[in-house]
């Protein structure tokens, strides 16, 4: 089985960027003519999914958009995993994070059952709240280490005593889980952080990076692209949701996200 790097790699082989789209779909937000339900939510997708498929190297649903329509939600997820291409990721932005068997439970569900290939996780709860994640080849999980949202600092740029940032002592550690195990340890990186990813990425120069904040909340594309690949010039996910989801809000929804999803990778085709 292929490992997370090297189908990322061939993602971005494929399509000449790291694009990740971020399904964070927002019923209020939809087309008017597209129910505001489940269906609904799962049609939308869908029709991103098909109109980005020759430029996205990944999906990225946020769980919590599915969730809180119920049941019918959860099943919409599961059908929505099975619309995604063969050839591209598919990472569940979910921030799980707990120990024993509910971490066992979390990886099963995520891992076994939705077959996802990356997933998000909080590296709060320390060393066992994520091992059980690493049992499954092929996968990656991104543990939260530098966000993109505005209170991030008050954990994560927190100086310990020996001068060393918590998001830096957090890295560190949290590759060194992921060592000789089956499934990879990533980092999720904002983009909004751009001014601390050169040197994130001096200390973990091989780490998969998952880079939300681009686009409606700021982030610096050229910036992040430029400090954040991995040594071998790959290693890099770069989410974008809302500027591709809602690029427009009429019948050429579709049409629109595809065109901004093309601007993103031409921009980015000049680094890989």
């Amino acid at each position: 089985m292929a490992s997370f790097s090297e189908k990322l790699k061939a993602g971005i082989k494929r399509t000449g960027g790291c694009l990740c789209v971020g399904l964070d779909v927002d019923l209020d937000k939809m087309p008017k003519d597209i129910p505001r339900d489940a269906q609904g939510a799962l049609r939308f997708c869908r029709s991103i999914v098909d109109a980005t498929r020759d430029f996205a190297a990944a999906y990225k649903p946020n769980l919590a958009f599915f969730e809180s329509l119920g049941t019918s939600g959860f099943e919409a997820l599961e059908l929505l995993r099975q619309s995604i291409p063969h050839d591209a990721l598919f990472v569940a932005d979910a921030k799980r994070g707990d120990i024993g068997n509910t971490s066992q439970a979390y990886a099963k569900a995520f891992f076994g059952l939705l077959k996802s290939d990356g997933l998000t996780l909080s590296p709060y709860m320390g060393k066992d709240s994520v091992e059980p994640f690493l049992d499954y080849p092929g996968t990656c999980s991104f543990v939260l280490c530098l966000t993109s949202n505005p209170s991030s600092a008050d954990f994560q740029l927190q100086e310990l005593k020996n001068g060393e940032k918590l998001y830096e002592k957090v890295a560190k550690t949290v590759v060194e889980w992921g060592k000789g195990k089956k499934g990879e340890i990533g980092l999720v990186v904002g983009a909004t952080q751009t001014q601390h990813i050169k040197d994130l990425r001096a200390l973990v120069p091989d780490t998969t990076f998952l880079v939300p904040g681009v686009g409606t909340q700021g982030g610096d594309l050229q910036g992040v692209l430029k400090e954040g690949r991995s040594k071998d010039g790959f290693g890099i996910l770069v989410n974008v949701s809302r500027q591709i989801l809602y690029a427009s809000q009429e019948n050429d929804f579709a049409d629109a996200a595809r065109e901004k999803a093309k601007k993103l990778v031409n921009e980015m085709k000049a680094y890989f």
